[in-house]
């Protein structure tokens, strides 16, 4: 018998949601980095366990929105929350819910929809006695179906939250093919490993102005280079040299990152070319964003 469970990761941006993903699925699908508001869209995971297919959808952070993309980012995560069979909700456990946090919980418990906690970051915890009381804190406000304390960096805890969601499988056909572990396209996935890389290094200010796009991805005839061309976009002139770097030493060490780990995902040696360019203020018009795929329409 056949079973399948539909799951959205949600919670604060920086909580580890894309991490916890890629920890379950046992790939590196989503983007992670230390900067906020990482992931802009709904990321599809999927695992096959025996008889059992997750699927899991990587939600964008709660966070206040301050542009059109923000916002946009946010319905993405209202949206995720309806017609699911549960919500795996990530929590820094060093840091104090907030009323967005509890907002969005307290609407699930409306709905009547599992919600299992994932408590993450326990390995920054000084003495693990300190859960305890976040716990109870927690529970008295809102109704969970499992509380799961866990390091996504150390992979402590994250078979146990597996666990917890296979008991909420419900008899089903399975959606996917067994060997398949994301709807994204390899084009969306590629420009995200590029757009990690940059996250990575560039100064608070620059990231969040920037977005990739893969405009040719090639497999060469005799199968032995892929060939992928990008166009990193920002929003402002300023910020192109930035991106660029001194004598392109930013430029280059960002792609360079990225080739590497395009090609260990892919299997297969990347010939990776990246041009910059400005499109001023593209966040907070409609169009950019719906041409750069980070609008829910």
């Amino acid at each position: 018998m056949s079973r399948t469970a539909f799951v959205t990761i949600a919670g604060r941006t920086n909580a580890g949601k894309s991490s916890l993903l890629n920890a379950i699925v046992g790939e590196k699908i989503a983007s992670v980095s230390s900067k906020p508001q990482t992931t802009r869209t709904r990321i599809t995971g999927i695992r096959n366990i025996d008889d059992v297919q997750l699927v899991f959808f990587d939600t964008p952070g709660l966070h206040k929105p301050v542009n059109k993309l923000s916002e946009h980012m946010l319905n993405t995560v209202k949206e995720s929350v309806s017609d699911i069979d549960a919500v795996v909700f990530v929590m820094d456990c060093t840091k104090k819910i907030n009323q967005q946090e509890l907002d969005l919980l307290k609407s699930m418990n409306t709905s009547k929809m599992p919600v299992i906690l994932v408590l993450n970051k326990i390995d920054l915890l000084r003495n693990k006695d300190e859960l305890a009381p976040v716990i109870a804190d927690l529970t008295s406000k809102v109704k969970f179906q499992a509380v799961v304390p866990v390091s996504v960096t150390e992979n402590s805890g994250v078979d146990i939250v597996i666990d917890e969601i296979i008991a909420l499988a419900e008899e089903s056909v399975h959606f996917f093919p067994e060997d398949m572990i994301t709807d994204q396209p390899e084009k969306v996935l590629a420009a995200e490993m590029i757009r990690e890389k940059l996250l990575t290094l560039l100064s608070d200010e620059v990231p969040h102005g920037i977005a990739v796009g893969v405009e040719q991805m090639s497999e060469r005839e005799d199968k032995d280079i892929l060939d992928i061309s990008a166009v990193i976009y920002c929003e402002k002139e300023s910020h192109k040299g930035i991106v660029i770097g001194k004598g392109g030493a930013m430029l280059k060490k960002a792609s360079t990152a990225a080739r590497i780990e395009l090609e260990d995902f892919f299997q297969i040696k990347v010939n990776l070319k990246c041009w910059v360019k400005v499109k001023e203020d593209w966040r907070n018009r409609e169009n950019l964003i719906r041409s750069f795929g980070l609008s829910e329409k």
